[in-house]
């Protein structure tokens, strides 16, 4: 599938600004008084950081390949 360079900026800007939430969201559970109680939420936004990372990093890759091919 091919996307523009354009629908890929977008596409990370996006996933950015949703890492930034979930990071916050991270430290809010973390800082609650009875952090057990939200371990899995954290589990879960951890793993979710994880993938949008992952995500970030490969459409970087495809943007690099882009401006080469261009």
């Amino acid at each position: 599938m091919e996307f523009s360079g354009d629908d890929l900026a977008e596409a990370k800007r996006q996933i950015d600004s949703t890492l930034h939430k979930l990071r916050e969201t991270i430290k809010t559970f973390e800082s609650k008084e009875n952090g057990e109680r939200y371990r899995s939420q954290v589990t879960l936004a951890k793993r979710r950081v994880r993938a949008f990372e992952i995500a970030v990093w490969l459409i970087e890759k495809e943007l690099e390949k882009n401006i080469w091919d261009a």
